[in-house]
């Protein structure tokens, strides 16, 4: 049975009240829980381990911590950062596409779903092109394949080997069939520097899908992924419908993917820098 003359429950009888205003809340962002196994850890240590839970977990982070884990120094240069989408189609949803981009370029800061930079890793020159996710789901219009094909011009320019972090929900709708044309775009430029015998490695996270998945993201000499990544064209939900059947267990995340063929290799993020860079000894020996 409780006794309500000790600890809380007398507090009030005891006209003792916290007042709204002294009561000490949690600020957002302290904490974060993992979505696979539900443990709460401090948001400070989470980012320590790269966002990657004990239990495997990979969660998703920004290009710019993709660039500081992998450059030396955390060094590095963008490339061809004054291109912004125009809206050849007069295109109209909810609201105006050039609106949007306006929008999500206020929230997010990038010009649009790709960055493109040069650096060394582990001492070998390496250009690359991630994408934004946060930007329209990284979904992939003019710019995005304008500025792969730039990418790969500097690096045959240059002589360098290329890599794409692929991290996508597929082509962007509001440029149609211009968008559309940037998965060969992308392709015959990457032919080009094969031509030139210069690397592509294509690094795919969580979710590489659509257009992207059938374009560049899976041309790569190499082609890796992060534990756990999405990896396909249609979605899982698409597929079930149009077969008319269960789909196997782990069906297009980065285990399945492998273990059919379409993967080289695994990475987990603490390793990603060491193992590109012993790649990319590998291709310059």
């Amino acid at each position: 049975m409780i006794d309500k003359n000790t600890g809380w429950f007398s507090r009030v009888d005891q006209g003792i009240v916290t007042e709204t205003k002294d009561k000490k809340e949690i600020k957002e962002g302290m904490w974060y829980k993992c979505p696979e196994c539900k443990k709460i850890i401090p948001m400070e240590d989470h980012e320590k381990n790269l966002n990657v839970c004990e239990c495997g977990y990979h969660d998703r982070i920004p290009s710019k911590r993709y660039f500081e884990i992998l450059f030396d120094g955390k060094e590095y240069t963008e490339l061809f950062n004054n291109l912004t989408s125009a809206d050849p189609l007069n295109f109209t949803d909810t609201k105006k596409y050039t609106e949007r981009l306006a929008a999500v370029e206020k929230k997010t800061g990038f010009k649009d779903a790709i960055t493109t930079v040069v650096g060394k890793v582990g001492g070998f020159d390496l250009v690359v092109a991630s994408m934004n996710f946060e930007f329209i789901g990284g979904s992939m219009g003019a710019v995005v394949g304008e500025k792969i094909a730039r990418a790969i011009d500097y690096c045959i320019k240059n002589k360098f080997p290329f890599m794409i972090i692929s991290k996508s929900g597929g082509a962007r709708m509001m440029e149609a069939a211009y968008s559309l044309m940037q998965m060969a775009k992308t392709s015959a430029k990457l032919t080009q520097l094969s031509e030139a015998k210069l690397p592509f490695i294509s690094l795919l996270l969580d979710p590489t899908t659509g257009g992207v998945t059938a374009s560049f993201a899976m041309l790569g000499d190499v082609n890796i992924a992060e534990p756990g990544a999405l990896i396909g064209f249609a979605g899982p939900r698409v597929i079930r419908e149009t077969i008319g059947r269960d789909l196997p267990e782990g069906f297009q995340r980065a285990e399945f993917v492998l273990e059919h063929g379409f993967l080289d290799y695994i990475v987990e993020r603490k390793k990603l820098k060491e193992t590109l860079a012993q790649q990319l000894r590998l291709f310059k020996n």
